[in-house]
């Protein structure tokens, strides 16, 4: 026996690749094409450095009461932390802890299993069905806790309402979370469910409709003994997670509610007409209800587009994966990035 035998060993989550190269196009992580609100860039300016060398608010009021004004709710209904995936980490971390399997879809959000496996959660996948919706009736079962992504990432799809409300009406002894990261772009969010259901968590991040992947910001949103249970296990962990800067900018960022509404809005207007463009093409996908499409062609294969357009620069995300091996997950650019990837994907489908 040796210390590596000790060693608590996961197989690691995979990001999308960051290039870094001059005239690319940068389609493979689900990022906003366009800046952050313009209050965001003054507040960067303006910081004064010598705030650096104090810890930060470690209950983050700044941002809260922000995000409480925005979404009409109270401070003590919203918990803050390192981007979505930290806040879903200690969702997993403060929540899942029963010997019963939690539960999540087949085709999701790939750090789902990873942090399973990190905490040492048993899980379940429940396989969507062929259109890669969720079946209801398959979270119907004894279980530690149930996770899913509403739209779906990365299939795009959005379950209506009363299919959410059904699992969570459904299963009253677990924590019921809605990983919400997309649901800006398209569809009703389920939001107006925590006051009537108490195992209901919302998680959502500033990474995708608020143009800020890079301050790493990322909030929950339920009611306030599920969101008192993530404050202790937060401060028993890490009390000052959010660093200065991000707590400023996010703020900020939340005010401008216009600009917000206007960045949305062009992204959602881009994707309209790419799905035209894609389907005149040959492609087929799932409605897209988030910043990105899941298309697949009629005859070329995904991974043959994938390397094709990345001898161009142009980054797509491809996963040699069951049941989506030959699907494309494309993210939303500007209309000019868009323009060079449909110009690129004639070339390859009609060759």
């Amino acid at each position: 026996m040796n210390w590596r035998d000790n060693v608590r060993r996961v197989e690691p989550y995979v990001p999308g690749e960051q290039p870094n190269k001059p005239n690319m196009v940068k389609l493979n992580t689900n990022e906003c094409p366009y800046p952050p609100a313009p209050g965001v860039e003054r507040i960067a300016r303006e910081m004064d450095c010598n705030q650096m060398r104090l810890y930060p608010d470690p209950e983050c009021n700044v941002l809260v009461e922000a995000l409480a004004d925005f979404y009409k709710l109270s401070p003590e209904q919203i918990f803050v932390g390192v981007g979505s995936d930290d806040v879903l980490s200690m969702c997993f971390l403060t929540f899942f802890n029963n010997d019963k399997p939690i539960l999540f879809p087949d085709v999701t959000y790939a750090f789902y299993d990873v942090w399973a496996n990190l905490y040492r959660i048993p899980f379940e996948v429940c396989p969507l069905d062929e259109n890669f919706h969720i079946n209801p009736e398959d979270y119907k079962k004894p279980n530690g806790g149930i996770i899913f992504p509403n739209p779906n990432a990365p299939t795009g799809l959005l379950e209506p309402l009363h299919v959410v409300e059904d699992i969570v009406k459904s299963n009253p002894d677990s924590v019921v979370i809605v990983d919400e990261a997309y649901i800006d772009f398209g569809g009703k969010s389920c939001l107006e469910l925590i006051d009537k259901y108490d195992n209901l968590l919302i998680v959502q991040t500033f990474s995708k409709s608020r143009s800020m992947a890079g301050c790493r910001i990322g909030f929950a949103m339920g009611n306030r003994e599920l969101i008192k249970y993530l404050e202790d296990a937060k401060f028993s962990f890490n009390s000052y997670t959010m660093n200065q800067p991000s707590l400023l900018m996010g703020a900020e960022s939340v005010k401008d509610r216009p600009y917000f509404e206007k960045t949305v809005a062009k992204v959602v207007n881009t994707r309209e007409r790419v799905k035209k463009q894609l389907t005149e093409l040959g492609f087929t996908f799932p409605e897209a209800m988030g910043n990105f499409i899941f298309a697949s062609h009629k005859s070329v294969p995904a991974k043959e587009i994938f390397l094709a357009l990345k001898e161009q620069d142009i980054y797509v995300r491809f996963w040699d994966k069951p049941r989506i091996s030959n699907h494309l997950r494309i993210s939303i650019g500007t209309d000019e990035e868009m323009d060079r990837l449909i110009e690129a994907l004639t070339k390859i489908v009609e060759r």
